[in-house]
């Protein structure tokens, strides 16, 4: 996979105002499209999001691969157990990695960084997966799929700017983490269920949201590469449907 800078891929906006967007010398470079009042043409938009759920798509079939061996094999399901909280650490320094380093690291070093992340997620999942029914599992992946779907589909084609959502949502976010440490020291049933569903609607819409990013450019206007735009967006993707596809599980409460 070649690491090829985008040559002038945007167009004016015809929508955006007239004023110049207030932006100071030498920092055009990787700002927003959005912040600029232009877009990309239809057809980079499309190039964006396609390439970034085809990712998407085969880290998750790496996971569920990965989890299915797993869940059917003792020495593994052991592992997993044993190395849950290690395998954690590990799989935030590679999203840190990835995130943090995508303007220095090749987009076929971060590919491969994210494919070493959709594998070990997959371990772990495989353990979380093996204390609920195989009923709940598919129901919470339908339910998943379905939701991200619309979810998808709707900030590909909304006219509607999300942009504003972003600070709301990263607060959303914050807050939700924090009330998950709190209530591993709780342990409120009703806490969990509240926080589940919070969750759904919290990774619902950053589904929406992370689709508007990549298809308007920003994350390839940050990284000056296509390709690296792809993977982070993969990445975002990816980990969009997985906690989406986690909360409903919680809430599917069908433990085997």
């Amino acid at each position: 996979m070649t690491q090829n800078q985008i040559p002038n891929p945007y167009t004016h906006n015809p929508t955006a105002p007239a004023t110049t967007p207030n932006v100071t010398p030498g920092t055009i470079t990787g700002a927003s499209p959005s912040a600029l009042g232009v877009v990309p043409d239809a057809p980079l938009a499309q190039a964006f999001l396609t390439q970034a759920f085809a990712w998407m798509f085969a880290g998750l079939l790496l996971t569920a691969g990965v989890a299915a061996a797993v869940r059917s094999n003792t020495a593994l399901l052991n592992f997993a157990e044993s190395n849950f909280f290690l395998l954690f650490i590990a799989q935030i320094g590679i999203v840190v990695v990835i995130s943090g380093a995508i303007k220095r690291i090749s987009a076929t070093a971060a590919l491969g960084l994210f494919f070493v992340y959709a594998a070990s997620l997959g371990i772990t999942m495989g353990l979380i997966v093996a204390s609920y029914t195989t009923g709940s599992v598919v129901t919470a992946f339908l339910s998943a799929s379905a939701m991200f779907g619309a979810a998808a589909i709707y900030g590909h084609v909304t006219k509607r700017s999300l942009a504003k959502l972003g600070s709301i949502l990263f607060m959303g976010l914050i807050g939700l983490l924090v009330a998950m440490v709190l209530n591993i020291f709780i342990g409120s049933g009703a806490v969990t269920f509240a926080i589940s569903i919070v969750g759904v609607v919290l990774f619902t819409a950053l589904t929406a949201y992370d689709v508007q990013r990549i298809q308007s450019g920003a994350i390839a206007a940050a990284t000056g590469s296509m390709e690296k735009a792809a993977v982070i967006g993969a990445l975002q993707l990816y980990l969009d449907f997985i906690n989406l596809f986690l909360f409903l599980l919680r809430l599917s409460g069908g433990r085997s």
